[in-house]
């Protein structure tokens, strides 16, 4: 991933951790930046698991937000 696909747009996904129904809620965003923004809050609020779908078709998972969304290169 490079800085200039934090500018490009990206879906996000967010299946509730702890729901029997499991029903994901989906919306795209205008950046990945915006993407990562959104995923990170579900986290430390919901206790969500979000996945991410880029403009390039990368998938990033929970674990790979988890660990990249407070790293500098990407904000």
């Amino acid at each position: 991933m490079t800085p200039a696909d934090l500018d490009k747009r990206a879906e996000l996904t967010v299946w509730p951790s702890r729901s029997l129904g499991r029903s994901a809620k989906g919306r795209p965003f205008a950046t990945l930046r915006e993407a990562l923004a959104a995923a990170a809050a579900a986290i430390d609020a919901e206790d969500a698991q979000p996945w991410i779908i880029t403009e390039a078709g990368d998938v990033l998972s929970p674990r790979w937000i988890r660990a990249n969304s407070q790293s500098r290169a990407l904000q």
